[in-house]
């Protein structure tokens, strides 16, 4: 799981770019800490957040939350990569 929380950190942080982390928090009705808290792999987010956090990025729950390269995940957590 913390492969998967880093990989969704690692993409917020992306989406928001040079945005501040306060008007990309406010913009998504969450607080501060909690987004920061996501971008640190610290969380990831309730369901209904996470359709939120895709709506202000104008993407899908999808393409932020659960793509990615299952190969690489599988390869990393069993660590024969």
């Amino acid at each position: 799981m913390h492969i998967l929380k880093t990989l969704i950190a690692k993409r917020l942080l992306e989406l928001r770019g040079d945005d501040s982390r306060e008007e990309t928090a406010q913009a998504i009705g969450i607080s501060v800490s909690a987004l920061q808290m996501y971008e640190n792999a610290q969380r990831v987010p309730k369901d209904e957040i996470k359709i939120r956090i895709a709506n202000h990025f104008k993407k899908t729950v999808q393409e932020i939350f659960f793509d990615y390269e299952l190969h690489e995940t599988c390869t990393l957590e069993r660590g024969t990569g």
